[in-house]
């Protein structure tokens, strides 16, 4: 406790010496970051600058300041495109090899009849590498055409990241409330199937088996 009112008391005793400006400064400095807004997400943390809640799913969780990179071509435009690209992939994926390995393989791959789906790209690559070669086409097409769209759109600001002005139902114009809150919903089923497909590929690359298969032999080694 001596020690304590000491070091308060030399604390003190230096900052009557300092110049009036730069005590005003620091006290400035502690009241700005005593003050500053909170992360949604991580209330110990201060609401990174550029998430201000404006994007879908945005709760101001950026620990590792990512959204404040500002080089080689990489911002927060690019990062927020990037996630939902990636998103909308994985929920793909995730339905795909649930469904295979809940139904069978789709018309045409036959053989590949293995219950984890990395063994069974590789069953469906040694019989048609072909399949695998239009699928690269194709997704190399859709991205230099996603590409376009970013690159072109992004000096005036007229096209969302990760809008290709998708809506059939016409959502935006008629249900704006509705829209956004479709917008939350997929970002975050896009951001758990993220997770999602991560678990079913290690799963099939570490143990060789399906997600239901490793899911059900998980219940029956501890059902005992």
């Amino acid at each position: 406790m001596m020690k304590l009112t000491l070091f308060a008391l030399l604390i003190s005793s230096i900052s009557a010496f300092m110049p009036t400006g730069i005590t005003t400064s620091i006290k400035s400095a502690k009241y700005v970051a005593l003050n500053a807004e909170k992360s949604a997400s991580l209330p110990f943390m201060n609401r990174p600058a550029l998430l201000d809640g404006s994007m879908a799913g945005d709760v101001g969780f950026d620990p590792l300041g990512l959204s404040n990179i500002n080089d080689v071509g990489i911002d927060l435009y690019w990062l927020r495109e990037a996630e939902i690209k990636h998103a909308r992939v994985a929920m793909l994926a995730v339905a795909g090899i649930l469904q295979v390995e809940i139904f069978g393989p789709a018309p045409g791959c036959e053989m590949a009849t293995n219950k984890s789906q990395m063994d069974a790209f590789w069953q469906l690559w040694n019989a048609h590498p072909q399949y695998i070669a239009f699928a690269l086409i194709l997704i190399t097409i859709i991205e230099t055409i996603s590409g376009i769209a970013v690159t072109s759109s992004r000096p005036s600001g007229s096209r969302a990241p990760g809008d290709f002005y998708l809506d059939p139902l016409g959502f935006s114009k008629s249900e704006p409330e509705k829209f956004r809150r479709l917008q939350v919903q997929e970002i975050k089923n896009g951001r758990l199937a993220m997770w999602a497909a991560s678990g079913l590929l290690l799963q099939g690359c570490t143990t060789h088996q399906g997600g239901i298969e490793a899911l059900q032999s998980s219940i029956q080694a501890n059902s005992f």
